[in-house]
């Protein structure tokens, strides 16, 4: 029987030669994913289980990056429990704070998401992994106790929607662009607990930063995960960075979609989704007169290299708008220090701009820049709920980093091709 790409990672991790749609399976685990905000409820399910050590120690990782640096006592008390879990059970992959970066940045560039891998994460976004081929997929902190003390967990099998992209990019437009405009077709719920498939020619030429955007983003749809075949891009990209070999899983060319989506990305221009739901998207040409107060660009989503690097093109020698807040939140150290070898640290700063430590920071309203009443962001963040980055009244709108650039220089929501 053929099977998809995550049909074939659930049997392979579940010791079975074939699995299908609504199967319910007991897989291993390749790693288990923590960070300061879930992980503590984990460390305490841990302790009613009467485990004296983890199942492996190189196998689980924790990052405290929401409210790192610590921004208040809860949260330095939240960070201590895990901090001293870690240090007890000898945990390897254990990032504190100088050292540590956005999870869903770290991981990838630690080489500790590889293809073929099931991986579980207390974080919703751990989707994110199926950049690389792996079935990664966000659970509850109880899940990641049992996950941290016996390396199983359950899966029910999911049914696989396939996404098609062929054509040619217009100027500006990459993986987030792809992704909002994915999800306004299909809505938030359009792949409700199903594998998200992104194929056609234009992933395959994406890079592995676009790439990861996309799959990052699939929870947005509902999406299980969001996966793309491993190829010789995604090769290079691990070629110093694997920690382990690793398996890879593609679908077989008669394999059973439950529905299949063609895009002609030719017709699709920069995207901006409105307040509040990823799914409210409109062309750049669509926006109108949006006067903006702060601009974000970070993020698991968008703090990749890459992406700053593009905020730099549209930013180098302009000035952001006197009343606009630019804070910018690099994914990792390295990319931090990445980012300032090429200079583009001293460019956004130029522009105007505050450059932070790696955390999660504003994207959940946490700290580093929460929204007062009333007021608007544009972010290259993941979600723009009510509140989702401070006050209820305060509205979010998600786009790529040129555009999040561009709209900082006008003082409005703004394509890049109005200020180069």
């Amino acid at each position: 029987m053929s099977m998809t790409m995550v049909e074939k990672i659930i049997a392979s991790h579940g010791g079975k030669d074939q699995v299908k749609p609504g199967d319910l399976v007991s897989v291993d685990l390749d790693l288990v994913l923590g960070n300061d905000v879930t992980t503590p409820v984990a460390v305490k399910e841990f302790a009613k289980l009467g485990m004296d050590e983890v199942y492996d120690k190189e196998r689980i990782a924790i990052v405290p990056d929401h409210f790192a640096p610590n921004k208040d006592i809860d949260s330095a008390e939240q960070s201590k429990i895990i901090r001293e879990f870690a240090y007890a059970k000898g945990i390897k992959n254990y990032f504190e704070i100088g050292e540590m970066g956005i999870e869903h940045c770290l991981l990838p560039e630690k080489g500790l998401a590889l293809p073929g891998d099931i991986i579980i994460g207390a974080d919703s976004h751990t989707c994110t992994y199926g950049a690389f081929g792996a079935l990664a997929t966000g659970i509850g902190s109880t899940d990641m106790a049992v996950g941290m003390a016996t390396g199983k967990a359950w899966m029910r099998v999911p049914e696989t929607l396939k996404f098609e992209y062929t054509g040619k990019l217009q100027p500006w437009v990459g993986g987030k662009d792809l992704i909002l405009y994915t999800i306004g077709q299909i809505g938030v719920d359009g792949a409700l607990y199903k594998a998200m498939e992104f194929t056609g020619e234009v992933i395959e030429n994406f890079s592995m930063a676009n790439r990861m955007t996309m799959s990052n983003m699939a929870i947005e749809a509902g999406g299980k995960c969001g996966l793309i075949a491993p190829d010789e891009t995604t090769f290079e990209y691990l070629k110093d960075r694997a920690q382990r070999d690793y398996t890879v899983y593609t679908s077989d060319e008669d394999a059973n979609y439950e529905k299949t989506y063609k895009f002609d990305v030719s017709t699709i221009e920069p995207q901006v989704a409105f307040p509040h739901l990823p799914e409210n998207t409109r062309g750049i040409s669509e926006v109108g007169d949006i006067k903006i107060d702060q601009v974000i660009i970070g993020s698991c989503t968008n703090g990749r290299l890459e992406d700053l690097r593009l905020a730099a093109k549209v930013l180098k020698g302009k000035k952001k708008a006197p009343h606009v807040r630019l804070i910018i939140f690099p994914g990792t150290q390295q990319i931090y220090l990445d980012a300032m070898a090429e200079g583009i640290i001293r460019t956004l700063i130029e522009a105007g701009a505050a450059v932070s430590t790696p955390t999660c920071g504003p994207c959940l309203g946490g700290h580093m820049g929460v929204l007062a009443k009333g007021e608007r962001a544009v972010a290259t963040t993941n979600r723009n709920f009510v509140g989702r980055m401070g006050h209820p009244e305060s509205e979010v709108y998600l786009s790529n980093p040129a555009v999040a650039a561009a709209s900082a220089i006008m003082g409005k929501i703004a394509g890049p091709e109005e200020v180069m």
